[in-house]
């Protein structure tokens, strides 16, 4: 499949990156992802991976705990899965480089602009971990202002649902997928598919984001094709 971006900025959630069970890593998903991205970046695009921790972690669903305490043990979960994801990359042969927006130097490097930037450019998967190292902020929020640094073509969204819908499809079997939706519209209508500030970031620096689901075959491959999966925000 011929890649339609350049340079993209994947964003990978941790119920996602659970498989079935919801909790944990799934050697599959990994496995699936590794073998998707080595794929794209022997074809020459640039990528650049964001992802969240849920499979571990959700700071929200713990009403007693302290807001700032409850999401910084959610950075901490991302960097459990940057690193399972970078341990699955090397085993594909692909070069990586973790970066954290919180300081631990054995096991990474330090988020730095350029030189994430230089890295994407050599051909390396940097892998951004533990969001933006402040709490109130998702890593959501985290994956557009990365995007946005990174100058990406486009945030890929690979969720554990298969696109956005205008309510969840969950509880709602009527539920209807949306194949296209303005940035304003996902606003407007609060569909929930990523936090507000996300949302309006990704809209004031008019970057475009394909949600899909990371079980469906060839995901990231078919997403990044232009292939009518999922759901086109722009």
């Amino acid at each position: 499949m011929q890649s339609i971006y350049k340079r993209i900025l994947l964003k990978v959630s941790g119920e996602a990156l659970a498989g079935p069970t919801h909790t944990g890593i799934s050697e599959e998903m990994l496995s699936n992802v590794a073998s998707d991205v080595k794929t794209l970046v022997d074809s020459g695009v640039e990528v650049a991976v964001v992802v969240g921790g849920g499979n571990f972690w959700r700071g929200r669903t713990s009403p007693n705990m302290d807001r700032a305490t409850a999401d910084y043990m959610g950075m901490l979960a991302t960097c459990i899965n940057a690193l399972a994801l970078q341990d699955s990359f090397e085993r594909a042969g692909l070069q990586t480089r973790v970066q954290t927006a919180i300081e631990m130097r054995e096991i990474a490097e330090p988020y730095i602009r350029r030189r994430a930037l230089h890295h994407l450019e050599r051909g390396y998967v940097v892998i951004f971990a533990a969001g933006i190292g402040s709490p109130f902020f998702s890593t959501d929020t985290c994956a557009a202002l990365r995007a946005a640094e990174m100058n990406a073509d486009v945030i890929l969204f690979a969720k554990n649902v298969d696109g956005v819908y205008d309510s969840d499809p969950a509880t709602n079997p009527d539920a209807k997928r949306y194949k296209t939706i303005t940035h304003t519209e996902v606003l407007e209508k609060d569909l929930k598919v990523m936090d507000a500030t996300a949302a309006s970031l990704c809209r004031d620096n008019k970057i475009k984001i394909h949600v899909f689901g990371l079980a469906e075959p060839d995901a990231i491959l078919r997403a990044c094709a232009g292939e009518d999966i999922g759901t086109l925000i722009y």
